[in-house]
């Protein structure tokens, strides 16, 4: 049995297969981020779902992919985790961004791959090689255009008396703005990068107004200017994306690629049906 899995922050996608690429499970934990959880954090996400704790031994492959994944160290300690709760699997460990690549670009091809989710990413494929000129620093310094940082702007906004009063209102009657609520979940409570991208949802509602465009525009504006045009060939090849924020807001990427001239590529929610082809196609 070969465990395929595609993690973010917030969610993490899980699918058991056959030899021959038969599903036998599917499932969700949260997100295993090994830059923002601990050892016993990840395990108790493990064993909360009954159809990975019954089938931990029976598992013969891992693949994972996941947020927090992008250095050596990170890749390193979560795979000590996984091959000790597996204990008999042969277990590979890759960055989200491989997940991306394998599920949105043709074998061979070149393209620039990002993400935009809960955080986001941004990487050269050049056919076999991931290629990437921007260390990700997490989502405190970084993830510009991603459901955290659209978090973080819109509770400024609202906090700071910017937010026009109808958005006001019906932001408090979807969210609880309550200071003392909204710091405990920053500072006392894990994934604080996951909360913040639950505000994502409200300017994804109410993106047809100048307001929540506004937001919206200047993240894209961002993420193009200090993500994508890194790459000096951004022009000539076409950029793919997966995430929830690219998914929900395609016209507005296209708007704004259109303005740059950039080849908008394939745009997917999830990656995780892709990665079933692909290592049915590669086993």
């Amino acid at each position: 049995m070969k465990l395929i899995v595609d993690s973010g922050s917030t969610k993490a996608d899980w699918i058991a297969i056959d030899d021959n690429g038969k599903v036998l499970f599917t499932t969700q934990t949260l997100g295993l981020n090994p830059e923002i959880l601990d050892e016993p954090e990840i395990i108790e996400r493990l064993n909360d779902r009954f159809d990975i704790l019954q089938n931990k031994k029976n598992a013969t492959h891992l693949f994972f992919y996941g947020a927090g994944c992008g250095t050596d160290r990170m890749k390193e300690w979560l795979k000590r985790i996984f091959q000790e709760y597996f204990s008999n699997a042969i277990v590979d460990v890759q960055e989200d961004t491989y997940a991306a690549v394998y599920a949105t670009t043709p074998k061979g091809q070149e393209a620039i791959v990002s993400i935009l989710g809960t955080g986001s990413n941004c990487s050269y494929f050049d056919g076999k090689v991931l290629h990437q000129k921007v260390q990700s620093l997490g989502y405190i310094v970084m993830d510009d255009c991603s459901g955290n940082v659209f978090g973080k702007e819109l509770i400024r906004k609202y906090y700071f008396n910017k937010m026009p009063k109808e958005l006001a209102v019906e932001l408090e009657k979807e969210y609880d703005v309550d200071p003392d609520f909204i710091k405990n979940k920053l500072y006392k409570e894990p994934n604080p990068n996951a909360y913040l991208a639950t505000y994502a949802k409200f300017l994804i509602k109410h993106k047809d107004t100048e307001f929540c465009r506004k937001i919206i525009f200047k993240g894209m504006k961002s993420f193009v200017k200090n993500y994508i045009k890194q790459f000096d060939n951004c022009k000539e090849v076409p950029v793919h994306f997966v995430g929830s924020i690219a998914f929900y807001l395609k016209d507005e990427l296209q708007e704004t690629f259109n303005k740059y001239e950039l080849q908008l590529g394939n745009v997917l929610r999830r990656p995780i049906d892709g990665l079933i082809a692909y290592h049915v196609a590669n086993q």
